[in-house]
């Protein structure tokens, strides 16, 4: 048997250290260029794993690349990893596999098919979510389903907990999945039909904040984007402001003053994480906790509580490109 492993996001980095630590036959990994992993969320580097297995790692510019085919093919694997990337496979690509392409998706398929399946069911406000390990076809998150892991969306979670959870299953499943493969089986399940749409790219613009939402849409729209992903963001006084933490209060409906988007007053605490600026959404509020502007600066805790912004709105000013 010989693998091959295709990946640069952290959701891939644990199970592909278990599987070599296992003695998994993995002859090649393929990771993106560090130009093109820079601008990726949540990449990560794959160069110690390897080093550590002696493993060659190859960088790619995209897994359909002349460069990459010629990789493959020279290796000639009965399995290719494909875990934590952001292209689809090619027909031709895919036929360099004997068995097939192993992916993960992170959702519970065929619920939430394409892209940011996480950062889209944080910001519907789903309870739930999971990761399926499936074998790659030519449509969109289609293939078999090989084996999947739920777990539960609570208040406290974010883009970057709920990753965690997704890196932890892979390793799970794709531990279970190595002695059958070694064996030579393809195991897997037909995957039910949905006609659910599919889920749509993000980009960093995407991240405005509309503060005529409920409070509660507005928190989870700041925390499916905090980091490791761009971040939502809204302007005050013509400067951009990035959100990465915020509080969610209890709504109890439209406030008694203030517009969406308003300020309306600083919130103290002798705990410095929990000072911050209370804002008016379509109904409700939630406190700032964590602010950087587009030229770096980053506020939270006494100096974050210490502005002057009373009576000031968000999202008023005209919006600078991100």
């Amino acid at each position: 048997m010989r693998f091959a492993w295709v990946g640069f996001h952290a959701e891939g980095l644990a199970a592909l250290d278990a599987l070599l630590a296992a003695g998994a036959p993995i002859a090649a990994v393929l990771t993106l260029k560090p130009e093109l992993a820079a601008k990726r969320s949540g990449s990560v580097d794959y160069e110690p794993v390897c080093s550590q297995y002696g493993v060659p790692l190859y960088y790619v510019a995209g897994i359909n690349e002349p460069d990459a085919f010629e990789i493959l093919e020279r290796i000639a694997p009965d399995v290719i990893f494909v875990i934590g990337w952001h292209q689809i496979v090619r027909p031709a690509v895919m036929r360099l596999a004997r068995l097939g392409l192993v992916g993960a998706h992170a959702s519970l398929l065929p619920h939430n098919r394409g892209s940011a399946p996480i950062n889209w069911t944080i910001m519907r406000g789903e309870r739930e979510s999971g990761n399926t390990l499936l074998w790659l076809a030519e449509g969109v998150d289609e293939g078999d389903v090989i084996a999947q892991r739920s777990f539960p969306i609570t208040p406290y979670d974010t883009c970057a907990t709920l990753y965690a959870q997704v890196a932890a299953t892979n390793r799970e499943m794709l531990l279970e999945l190595l002695p059958p493969l070694l064996a030579g089986e393809r195991p897997g399940r037909r995957q039910e039909r949905s006609d659910e749409p599919i889920l749509a790219r993000r980009r960093p613009a995407d991240g405005r904040i509309n503060w005529d939402c409920p409070a509660g849409a507005v928190y989870d729209f700041i925390r499916a984007l905090t980091r490791p992903y761009p971040g939502a963001f809204s302007s005050l006084d013509g400067r951009q402001w990035w959100i990465w933490e915020a509080a969610l209060v209890p709504d109890r409906g439209p406030p008694a003053v203030g517009e969406p988007g308003e300020v309306l007053g600083p919130v103290v605490s002798p705990v410095g994480s929990a000072c911050g600026q209370l804002v008016a959404c379509g109904s409700g509020s939630i406190i700032l906790l964590d602010l950087q502007d587009d030229a770096g600066t980053r506020l939270r805790g006494k100096a974050l509580s210490e502005q002057r912004w009373v009576g000031k709105r968000f999202g008023v000013e005209a919006v600078v490109h991100v």
